[in-house]
C-alpha cells in the first residue's frame, strides 16, 4: 500500500518547535504518512534522520516586500474603520530607511497605501503579491521540486512567511491541495496572514471566529480546528527530570523554591531589567520574613544583550540564570533557532518552579500545564526606574480580550504589590489561579492537547482522500 506523502514547509524556528521537535513526525510515521520537510531554516534536519529538501536561492521578487507592507497597513486601516477601534494602529510597524534600497521600497509602500487604501485596493494588493512571487526563479524551482517529490498535500507550518508564498503557489499550479497552520495566538488581528491556501488549521473555535472576522475571503468550510502542537511536550513525562536531578544539573540550592522570571525581547519590554530588579527585591524581602525562595532567570531566546547584567550582579545570591538552548546561525533576528533540548528545558523549568513572572506571554500556559501559576507585570516606569504607574500597553492588544476573567493570572500592578502577590501565589491562591489559567487555555486551543498532532494528521488524511 502506497503511503500518503506530506510536504511540510518549515519557514522559521517556531515551525521547527511545532512540527519537528514535537511528537508530530513520529505520530505521522505511525499513522502511515511519509513526511518530507521543505526546510527554509539553517537547522540541519537530516542530522535527526528526517527527510529534508531545500531550495538553494530563496529570493523574493524585489517588489514583494513593498506590496506586503502596503497590504498590512491597508488591512489595519480597514480594521480600524470597520471595528471602530484605535487598537489596530498599535500594530503598525514603522518603516525604517536604513539603506537606499529600503528607502526606495518604503516609498513604494507608502505610494501603494495612498492609492489602494480600500477593500478593492486590498484585493488588488493580495492578488499582486501572488502574481509577483509566481514570476520568480524561486517559484520555478519550487515547481520542479514539488513535481519531483509528488506529495499528496503541501502543508505550510506558518501563515506569516512570505518565503512560503512561492512554494504554495507552485503547489496550487500543480493542482495539489495546500494547507496553512496559524501558528500564534496573537497573529490574526495584526494582519499577519501572508500565505493563502485552500485550507487553514487553527488552534481553536475562537481562532476560527477571528479568521473569518479579519479575512472575509476565507470560507468557514476552509477552516479546521486542530489545536496547536506548541504545548504537547509539556505532557510528555518521560522528558522530566526528578527534582533532585534538576537542582543538581543547574546548581540550585536544595533548600529553596524557585520562581521563574521569563524575560521578553527589548521591543516588547524595554524596561525588563527594572522588572527583574523589582521582582528580585520582593523575593529578598520575603526571605527576610522567613521564606526560602530563589529566582531562575530565563531570558528571551533572541535577546543576547547585556542589559540585565547589573541586576544579575546585584542579586547574585538570589538569581540563577538558565539560558535557553538555542543555536545561532548568523546575525539576523531570525537566525536564532530553537532546539528540542530547549523545549525539554522549558518543560522542566515549568515543572520544577513554583510559578512564573512575565510580561504577557504564553508562558502562563506552559506553567499552568504543570500546575503552577503565572503573574503578569502590569506597570511601567516614567523615568529611570523611580516613578511608575499602573498599566502596560501590550495588554491593550486584541488577543488579551480572549481572557475570560481577570483572575486568569495574577496582576502585579506596582513594585509594592509584588511580595504580597507572590506570597499568595505560594499559598492560598495557587490552585485557583491555575484553574483560571486553564479555563483561558481551553478557549485558546482545542482539547485534549495530547492528541493535537493526531487531529492534524486525521484532518490531512481526510483531505487527501477527498
Amino acid at each position: 500500500m502506497t503511503r500518503s506523502k506530506i510536504l511540510i514547509l518549515i519557514p522559521d524556528g517556531v515551525s521547527l518547535r511545532n512540527f519537528v521537535f514535537s511528537g508530530f513526525y513520529e505520530k505521522a510515521k505511525v499513522n502511515g504518512f511519509e513526511v518530507v520537510f521543505l526546510n527554509n531554516t539553517a537547522f540541519d534536519l537530516s542530522a535527526l534522520g528526517y527527510q529534508e529538501r531545500s531550495l538553494g536561492r530563496r529570493k523574493l521578487h524585489w517588489l514583494t516586500d513593498s506590496f506586503k507592507n502596503a497590504k498590512k497597513r491597508v488591512e489595519l486601516n480597514l480594521y480600524k474603520k470597520q471595528f471602530n477601534d484605535e487598537v489596530y494602529e498599535k500594530y503598525w510597524f514603522k518603516l525604517r530607511n536604513k539603506t537606499v534600497k529600503t528607502t526606495v521600497k518604503n516609498l513604494i509602500s507608502k505610494l501603494l497605501v495612498l492609492f489602494f487604501n480600500s477593500e478593492k485596493g486590498l484585493l488588488f494588493l493580495r492578488k499582486k503579491i501572488k502574481e509577483l512571487e509566481s514570476k520568480t526563479d524561486y517559484y520555478k524551482e519550487s515547481v520542479k521540486l514539488i513535481e519531483k517529490e509528488k506529495p499528496d498535500v503541501v502543508y505550510c507550518a506558518s501563515q506569516r512567511s512570505v518565503l512560503a508564498i512561492a512554494p504554495i503557489e507552485a503547489a496550487k499550479s500543480l493542482g495539489l491541495p495546500t494547507v496553512c497552520f496559524i501558528y500564534s495566538w496573537d497573529n490574526l488581528p495584526k494582519s499577519m496572514l501572508d500565505v493563502e491556501t485552500h485550507y487553514y488549521y487553527v488552534w481553536s473555535h475562537h481562532m476560527k471566529t477571528e479568521l473569518l472576522k479579519y479575512y472575509p475571503f476565507v470560507n468557514k468550510n476552509q477552516i479546521v480546528v486542530t489545536g496547536t502542537p506548541q504545548f504537547e511536550l509539556h505532557l510528555e513525562e518521560s522528558f522530566l527530570l526528578s527534582k533532585k536531578e534538576f537542582y543538581e544539573t543547574y546548581n540550585l540550592d536544595t533548600s529553596k523554591d524557585y520562581f521563574c522570571f521569563s524575560g521578553d525581547d527589548v521591543t516588547t519590554s524595554p524596561q525588563d531589567p527594572l522588572y527583574l530588579r523589582d521582582f528580585a527585591e520582593a523575593i529578598r524581602e520575603l526571605n527576610k520574613k522567613g521564606q526560602t525562595l530563589g529566582v531562575i532567570f530565563r531570558r528571551c531566546p533572541v535577546d543576547f544583550s547585556d542589559r540585565y547584567d547589573y541586576v544579575l550582579e546585584e542579586y547574585k545570591e538570589l538569581i540563577v540564570p538558565i539560558d535557553p538552548v538555542w543555536k545561532v546561525y548568523g546575525n539576523a533576528w531570525d537566525s536564532k533557532m530553537p532546539t528540542k533540548e530547549d523545549s525539554v528545558l522549558l518543560s522542566n523549568i515549568a515543572h520544577h518552579c513554583v510559578g512564573v513572572v512575565n510580561l504577557g506571554s504564553t508562558m502562563a500556559f506552559d506553567f499552568a500545564l504543570h500546575g503552577n501559576p503565572c503573574a503578569y507585570i502590569n506597570y511601567h516606569y516614567l523615568n529611570d526606574g523611580i516613578a511608575h504607574e499602573k498599566g502596560v500597553h501590550v495588554y491593550e492588544f486584541v488577543h488579551f480580550r480572549s481572557m475570560p476573567q481577570k483572575t486568569s493570572v495574577v496582576w502585579l500592578n506596582s513594585p509594592d504589590e509584588i511580595s504580597s502577590q507572590v506570597y499568595d501565589m505560594l499559598n492560598v491562591k495557587s490552585r485557583s489561579i491555575v484553574l483560571s489559567t486553564m479555563q483561558w487555555l481551553n478557549i485558546l486551543t482545542e482539547q485534549p492537547i495530547a492528541t493535537t498532532s493526531d487531529r492534524i494528521l486525521n484532518a490531512l488524511a481526510e483531505l487527501i482522500q477527498k
